[in-house]
């Protein structure tokens, strides 16, 4: 395998996380009340958990896994967990709607400051197609009101999604940078970051456990896939991808999001949500030029 085509499949396989943090939304609705510290705690021990059983099942050692410098293990639940506690502090502080759409800046600030990355290149339509998907979910987010509902009194709010912004794009920069750890060792972030999400869930919580067969079932599905598989597949893909392209098909996860509620009656159609699903699907599309169009050959 090429490197061009090993680069296109760790691509594809980083775009899998993109599809499984779209149903994020809905098995959040389906998961009940319990607070966000305490789903989340939760689902990070079921990806841990099974983490250990693939470990197990393959004859990896645990301890393997984990045996790692530290500055590795900072990235890592530095990543995950900084991004969760500065994200639900943002919605703790500020309107869902506001805090949402400034923590999902993350895509365009992975975009942009992948130029900094060693052999990579930021390209005209890298920008162009980050920016229509930006807009794009502005419009889908705000449901066409634009920024006028941003007020000075959730500075608080807006200054903690500007953090979890950051901390998800640069963990995934960094990532980057450390190609060499084996992506298994997610699981131990994993792990680490559940413990630390229990922990906060008893500074700042009330426990409400699930009731009912579909409300731990969206437990379950939340710990295997968007707190759970995405995890792995996206690290896999920032290491050995296009991260641009990554960055500009992580706006694919609202309009995806927004058509999962409205299929199972959580929300309807309007011609706000087309326009900004349209802005961002071509955004994405775009920015993925080279993979789905191909490089030219390079003449000798």
């Amino acid at each position: 395998m090429s490197r061009s085509d090993a680069s296109v499949r760790a691509t594809t396989v980083g775009g899998t996380a993109v599809l499984m943090w779209s149903t994020l939304g809905l098995l959040t609705t389906l998961s009940g009340t319990v607070p966000p510290f305490q789903l989340a705690a939760m689902a990070f021990t079921v990806a841990f958990l099974f983490s250990l059983l693939r470990w197990m099942r393959v004859g990896k050692q645990v301890i393997g896994q984990l045996r790692q410098p530290p500055v590795v293990w900072a990235i890592g639940v530095g990543g995950l967990f900084g991004y969760h506690f500065f994200y639900f502090m943002a919605l703790r502080n500020a309107p869902p709607i506001e805090a949402g759409l400034i923590g999902y800046l993350w895509p365009m600030l992975i975009v942009v400051f992948s130029a900094l990355l060693p052999g990579e290149h930021l390209r005209w339509w890298h920008i162009a197609g980050a920016f229509g998907g930006l807009c794009g979910t502005v419009l889908l987010v705000t449901g066409g009101a634009g920024l006028a509902n941003f007020r000075s009194e959730y500075w608080l709010g807006y200054t903690m999604a500007v953090a979890a912004a950051l901390t998800w794009s640069s963990y995934s920069l960094l990532s980057r940078w450390f190609g060499h750890v084996p992506t298994d060792t997610v699981g131990g972030f994993c792990g680490l970051t559940a413990v630390l999400a229990a922990l906060c869930h008893l500074v700042f919580e009330v426990t409400v456990w699930p009731t009912g067969l579909v409300q731990w079932l969206a437990v379950f599905g939340l710990g295997l896939g968007p707190v759970g598989a995405a995890f792995f597949t996206w690290d896999h893909g920032v290491k050995h991808g296009n991260i641009q392209q990554l960055g500009a098909l992580s706006y694919l996860a609202p309009p995806l999001s927004t058509f999962l509620l409205i299929l199972f009656g959580k929300g309807s159609l309007t011609w706000v949500i087309a326009a900004g699903c349209l802005l961002i699907v071509g955004g994405a599309v775009l920015a993925s030029k080279e993979m789905l169009v191909g490089r030219p050959a390079r003449l000798s």
